[in-house]
């Protein structure tokens, strides 16, 4: 496990701070989770209305293998047993907002100047800085929305859509996986910690970027286009005859759109008047359409996908989440993980989207309980057993 000795405290909820800290649990970091008494609100997304479901993989996803405690840090004795936490820690993790962290006496500062060699990694939804840092952000607020994401990705004329679960979170967490391990990278050059934040807004930025920097540099940007009239009809969505998508993408070059068109049954095209350079193929673009759409919907998928790897074309089908779950490839490409479903068995769940060969990690444990490792850690943080009880018995720990 690469990361093993690595003990991070996440004090955070939802998933952008805890998916990067389940990133580093996967990896082999010791990784405790402290929540509020009412715990992380991601551990009630299957509740009662969902009771015929079994389990929280939307939690388990971003928290298997990490120990929990729970600590009320409204009250004095429960911030004083997260920072004896955070004194033991290499890495301090959290998406609490920094106006309450330093009420309670929990910044950057504070526990930095306790502990100079701690990672202090504060993941926000706009930044440290500017007239909107102190916003609470959601991924489709900030990342979405906001870092114009949303507008790139709806077809002009068309509504802006919502962000499926989690996925500006996601990409978050993987921006704060990468910035804390350049910061341990410096700190075992220098002997000293720092303060390393990311935001859902820059994220978002940066995940549009070859747009965005087309933007910057030229003050406009293309819209996206529908299906039916695309900016390039080679690089398209094409359905085959029993009603299977998928989508071409060419290498750039002639040669492809040549491969393409004998692929379809159309070696034709490419001496049509209408389509003889890619300036015409794009001014024709839903002629272009209308004739792919027709050849290829003549064709059963199995016979598309045959003629489309012969050529070596780079192509895709547009795959179902179950279809997905039941790819081969996604499996071979370590994409997927088993996680301890507590009783006994098993359950697939995503795996973190690196492998380490000779070092991949074949099954992690399930996600821990509210306050499940309550008194270990604090026996682990040097509180005696009735010092543990009486904090219990108070509501400061639970």
């Amino acid at each position: 496990m690469l990361l093993q000795g690595l003990k991070v405290v996440e004090f955070a909820s939802y998933i952008a701070a805890p998916g990067a800290a389940g990133i580093m649990a996967d990896w082999g970091a010791e990784v405790i989770k402290v929540e509020r008494p009412e715990g992380d609100p991601m551990r009630h997304v299957f509740g009662d209305a969902k009771s015929a479901l079994s389990g929280n993989p939307t939690f388990g996803l971003d928290n298997r293998g990490k120990r929990a405690v729970v600590l009320d840090t409204s009250k004095p004795e429960g911030r004083e047993a997260l920072t004896r936490l955070a004194n033991d820690a290499d890495i301090f993790l959290t998406n609490v907002r920094p106006a309450s962290l330093k009420r309670a006496g929990l910044d950057d500062e504070t526990l930095r100047a306790a502990n100079p060699r701690l990672i202090y990694a504060v993941v926000t939804g706009y930044g440290l800085e500017g007239p909107d840092a102190a916003k609470p952000g959601f991924d489709v607020t900030a990342f979405w929305s906001r870092a114009g994401v949303a507008h790139m990705h709806a077809p002009k004329g068309t509504d802006p859509f919502i962000l499926r679960t989690g996925v500006g979170d996601h990409t978050t967490s993987l921006a704060t996986v990468a910035a804390i391990l350049a910061a341990v990278y410096e700190r075992e050059k220098t002997g000293v910690g720092r303060l390393v934040q990311t935001s859902l807004l820059a994220t978002g930025v940066y995940t549009v970027g070859s747009d965005m920097a087309v933007q910057l540099a030229f003050g406009k940007l293309a819209s996206n286009r529908p299906r039916s009239a695309p900016f390039d009809p080679v690089a398209n969505f094409y359905k085959s005859r029993d009603g299977h998508w998928f989508v071409i993408n060419p290498r750039g070059a002639s040669k492809d759109w040549q491969l393409l068109s004998a692929a379809c049954g159309r070696p034709d095209l490419p001496e049509d008047e209408r389509f003889l350079t890619s300036r015409l193929r794009k001014d024709n673009s839903p002629t272009l359409v209308a004739e792919f759409d027709k050849a290829f919907g003549d064709l059963d998928f199995d016979e598309i996908a045959r003629r489309l790897d012969e050529v070596d074309l780079v192509w895709a089908p547009v795959q179902t989440p179950a279809q997905v779950a039941a790819d081969p490839q996604v499996a071979a490409a370590g994409a997927l993980i088993e996680v301890e479903d507590g009783q006994g068995g098993t359950y697939r769940s995503p795996a973190a989207p690196a492998r380490f060969p000779g070092a991949d990690a074949t099954v992690r444990p399930a996600a821990p309980s509210l306050g499940q490792h309550t008194r270990e850690i604090l026996a682990e943080v040097g509180y005696s057993t009735a010092e543990i009880e009486a904090m219990l018995a108070a509501g400061s720990a639970a």
